[in-house]
């Protein structure tokens, strides 16, 4: 379709989704008010992460740190711990290293202008436009996977629209058709349609859509083949032995290293590669650990972004600590200590 084909289409969406929006958003904490705080927090929350996942999270988060003068005084351990299970826990560092920011150099106020809030740590421009439209009114567009698929859907977009330049031609064709005093509304009613109606695959549900009749996709029946993205590499493959070692009423935990993959997080101690018993007796020994028991338990699978786990596991009973691990209690564990999901998936093999 035609650049003035394609705006004379998009332009026709703000009332009809607007009163779909209207009738049909759904009651979401975050929606409650517009408070930047909270509206930030959830943003950084919902990345990669469905919504049913995220509520608990963000009303728990909202409970202990209500304010972000709150989040920037809030102790590594205490944030970590309201982030675990949550993943990607770089999200949550640059959450308080803004949070500090926001303290420091505009007075524990959140700034309006979009450039401003674009220059924080851990917000793109997915983010901003976000904050600055729900927020403060300005017609400033969120563009994420939901909002390409139902643009791309609409115009018959047949470009893959992930990089950045593209991403930046969709949200320019946005921000010409904001409508004046509902900006906000607009920006989450983008995201409400493309997360509820507009789905992936073959089979959104064209006959809920109030864009039905200016939508390509839906006239020829192509929904399928929107967005167009580039083919993903394979995901690496990496094998791993984790074991769960306990001592009287003590278990061993260890702390990953700065830099790379769950950065500076607490673990089981690991060690890669699949291990038998007799090399897994072995490098407890090395170790400086004198083991009773010992004990195969289920495998475990994670998927991040680019790499597989595949974890063998067992369970060790120790008649000594060591010093290159750190011995806490069960409670302690539960409640001080969080864990990254590829290490939580072993909690109840303890």
């Amino acid at each position: 379709m035609e650049k003035s084909n394609r705006f004379l289409t998009v332009s026709q969406v703000p009332q009809p989704l607007l009163d779909w929006y209207h009738k049909n958003a759904r009651a979401l904490p975050w929606r409650e008010n517009t408070d930047p705080y909270r509206v930030w927090v959830s943003e950084i929350m919902l990345q990669q992460t469905r919504v049913a996942a995220v509520i608990p999270y963000f009303l728990r988060f909202m409970e202990q740190l209500p304010t972000v003068e709150a989040l920037a005084a809030a102790s590594e351990k205490q944030l970590l711990k309201l982030w675990e299970g949550l993943g990607y826990y770089s999200r949550a560092r640059n959450l308080q290293k803004t949070a500090k920011i926001i303290c420091s150099e505009y007075g524990g106020i959140f700034p309006e202008r979009y450039e401003n809030i674009l220059s924080l740590p851990g917000i793109g421009p997915y983010t901003a436009g976000a904050i600055a439209s729900i927020s403060f009114g300005q017609p400033t567009p969120a563009v994420d996977g939901n909002v390409l698929r139902v643009i791309s859907r609409l115009v018959d977009w047949d470009a893959d629209l992930s990089g950045t330049t593209e991403k930046k031609q969709v949200a320019e064709l946005l921000a010409a058709i904001y409508p004046e005093g509902q900006c906000g509304a607009f920006t989450q009613a983008l995201m409400e349609l493309g997360a509820i109606i507009c789905i992936p695959g073959a089979n959104p549900k064209c006959m809920e859509c109030p864009l039905q009749y200016i939508c390509s996709a839906c006239e020829s029946g192509t929904q399928s083949a929107f967005p167009v993205t580039a083919q993903k590499k394979p995901r690496k493959k990496e094998e791993k032995t984790v074991f769960l070692l306990r001592c009287k009423d003590k278990i061993a935990l260890h702390r990953r290293l700065p830099g790379g993959l769950l950065s500076g997080l607490w673990e089981f101690p690991n060690t890669e590669g699949h291990l038998d018993s007799i090399a897994a007796k072995a490098w407890l020994t090395e170790q400086g650990l004198s083991v009773h028991t010992l004990a195969k338990r289920t495998p475990k699978k994670h998927i991040f972004t680019h790499i597989e786990w595949h974890m063998r596991c067992y369970y060790a009973e120790c008649e000594n600590e060591n010093s290159d691990f750190v011995w806490v209690t069960e409670q302690a564990l539960l409640e001080e200590f969080s864990l990254p999901t590829a290490f939580r998936k072993f909690m109840p093999a303890l």
